[in-house]
């Protein structure tokens, strides 16, 4: 009996150094050396202080503002900690009540936006995407382009700037980062 107790808290104490502090350092030491930015959550930082990241969605308001995807967290919109989609089915009518309202908000921002894409109006699987298609990029434009007093040719152009094409040239779909979009528009329309 004594054997055995003191072989498991043996093993005990030599998993709990292996998997609960060897393995944690040696990962973290492998990111830090082959992924600084994204161990380090891949912060955008202006003016010495960080503004967000480029991995995480955020919210933006105004007509100033491209939106990104809505977000499926609660009770705080965009909040890491409570990752997740919403879970509603296609058939729930909240999802349906929800879309509408979001697309109502749209058309009141931009009176004659037609064809609103898909991702502008329902949230991503984590609730906490930082990317929009580049068609709801477009679809905004105008709105964006009217409100900072900017030619649609030159958001346009941003956006090109801002657009990433699929992973590896075949994984997922071309997309923009709404952060660092609206950033290039900050910096673009406070130049004298």
């Amino acid at each position: 009996m004594k054997e055995a107790l003191r072989t498991s808290v043996v093993m005990l104490a030599m998993l709990t150094l292996l998997t609960g502090v060897a393995y944690p350092l040696v990962v973290t030491a492998v990111a830090q050396v082959a992924f600084p930015a994204q161990a380090n959550g891949s912060l955008i930082v202006r003016e010495g202080r960080p503004v967000g990241s480029s991995l995480i969605g955020q919210p933006f308001s105004g007509p100033r503002y491209f939106r990104g995807r809505p977000s499926a967290t609660s009770p705080v919109p965009y909040n890491a900690a409570s990752s997740g989609g919403s879970n509603l089915g296609p058939l729930n009518p909240a999802l349906k009540d929800g879309v509408q309202a979001r697309i109502a908000d749209l058309r009141r921002e931009a009176p004659g936006l037609e064809g609103i894409p898909v991702d502008l109006v329902t949230a991503s699987g984590s609730g906490l995407d930082p990317h929009i298609s580049p068609a709801s990029a477009e679809a905004q434009a105008s709105r964006v382009a009217k409100a900072r007093g900017m030619s649609e040719d030159e958001v346009r152009a941003l956006i090109v700037r801002h657009s990433e094409g699929r992973q590896f040239g075949i994984l997922g779909e071309p997309r923009v980062n709404v952060l660092l979009l609206n950033l290039s528009l900050d910096e673009a329309t406070e130049r004298p």
